[in-house]
């Protein structure tokens, strides 16, 4: 066992955290910064600490939990949660309030864009309450102070920031009337008592988070969410997790973009025979192929990320970043796998990650037969960049070859969608 295995265990056994689903690299960066801010001489040194400090444990498990979230992100999901909770209402005659939670929460901005979202659709305070959870008290302590900056502000519809927000000095602070509806907690997924004498939610928000556990703490996770969530409820999830959700028995509701799933019994209705002549498979080399080396995308939230905070940079291209990705593609176009792998792990050991590093990863473990790797690294590209067309594509070969078609069919429409999208902007 290597020094860092017991780091990765313990993060495991804490939070869940799988080390394959985010790679090593980034959970050593963020010992290594543990090390130095807790002035420990070494590994040894700071792990004697780290197993005598509730503090400590504490610090590391929030240096390797990134806060980075948005207000509204997956715009549909909140559109089609103001429909459905006006319906459920009628179904209940409103002889009682809605209930919603959203875990993890992280910094707030997600619970409080379901209140906003309830708010815009006509409800009023009393038919519904928000129940927020994360496991960081950090995050959950800032939640509550409510004041955000403008990287909590994203998209071109900025609408809802005049009716529900307070400009201040030092950014936007969201109104009593949304704060109200919010209740704060903080806690851990893992704990099979969590909640346990709350009666169930009409909705659960758990998003981009079951693709960082293994199988079995997927499979604990979402019995968790099971009991949770109303026999006649609705569980809103990432983009990238649907395929997960459909093989532990749920299904879609059937709205796209939403993410929205339910857990009604019946069967779902057939699907549309996927064409095998409609997506490529990969081919024996698929490495040899062109690989354009483009300039890094823009970074996008993730949960697990190196540790902040960092030295401030400019906002303009990092040429070493710039450099690094250029070596991958042209390592991979000479079908050198190995290096090319090396390379990638070097530029997740020193920079912020992106969905193309990860797609080149899973092509990489696509091509040594790895399914199951590459299936990984394939999610986590659509984290980071949700169309990404060539992880879109190749997942869903994937997910067709397992026989999971209706999952192959969903990434296969994603895809589609993410084409006509670019050839629309080509035009303009």
């Amino acid at each position: 066992m290597s020094d860092d295995q017991r780091f990765f265990d313990f993060l495991k056994v804490r939070i869940g955290l799988d080390v394959t689903s985010v790679g090593p690299a980034i959970i050593e960066r963020a010992v290594r910064q543990r090390i130095t801010l807790s002035q420990s001489v070494n590994g040894n040194d700071y792990w004697q600490l780290l197993q005598g400090s509730r503090d400590e444990q504490q610090a590391l498990i929030e240096a390797v939990i990134v806060p980075e979230t948005w207000f509204f992100r997956y715009p549909e999901s909140f559109a089609t949660l103001g429909k459905l909770a006006r319906q459920r209402l009628a179904e209940l005659n409103n002889m009682r309030a809605l209930r919603i939670l959203s875990l993890p929460c992280s910094t707030g901005e997600e619970p409080y864009s379901i209140a906003m979202a309830l708010l815009d659709a006509g409800l009023k305070p009393h038919q519904f309450k928000v129940d927020a959870m994360d496991v960081s008290p950090l995050s959950v302590d800032k939640a509550r102070r409510a004041l955000y900056g403008k990287n909590s502000f994203r998209g071109q519809d900025l609408e809802y920031r005049e009716r529900h927000f307070l400009p201040q000095e030092d950014g936007y602070r969201v109104n009593d009337s949304v704060r109200e509806q919010v209740r704060w907690m903080v806690g851990n997924v893992l704990d099979p008592a969590l909640l346990g004498n709350e009666p169930p939610f009409d909705f659960v928000f758990c998003r981009n988070l079951l693709i960082y556990f293994d199988q079995p703490t997927q499979q604990q996770v979402f019995e968790l969410l099971k009991r949770l969530t109303h026999v006649d409820g609705v569980l809103f999830i990432g983009p990238a997790e649907g395929s997960l959700l459909g093989r532990l028995g749920m299904r879609s509701i059937g709205i796209p973009q939403s993410f929205a799933f339910s857990r009604h019994s019946e069967p779902a209705p057939p699907m549309p025979a996927f064409a095998a002549t409609s997506m490529p498979a990969p081919t024996p080399l698929p490495l040899r192929q062109p690989i354009p080396s483009a300039p890094p995308a823009p970074v996008r939230s993730r949960p697990f990320a190196a540790v902040t905070p960092l030295p401030a940079t400019s906002k303009s291209p990092d040429p070493d970043a710039a450099t690094l990705l250029a070596n991958i593609a042209a390592l991979a176009n000479e079908g050198k796998s190995a290096e090319a792998r090396a390379a990638c792990e070097q530029y997740l050991r020193s920079h912020e990650p992106v969905a193309q590093v990860f797609y080149w990863l899973g092509l990489l473990s696509d091509v040594a037969g790895s399914v199951l790797e590459a299936q990984g690294y394939y999610r986590k590209a659509l984290y980071l960049e949700p169309q990404h067309p060539e992880a879109l594509m190749h997942l869903a070969v994937l997910l067709q070859a397992q026989g999971d078609a209706a999952g192959a069919r969903r990434l296969q429409e994603r895809a589609a969608r993410s084409g006509r999208t670019a050839d629309s902007e080509r035009k303009r």
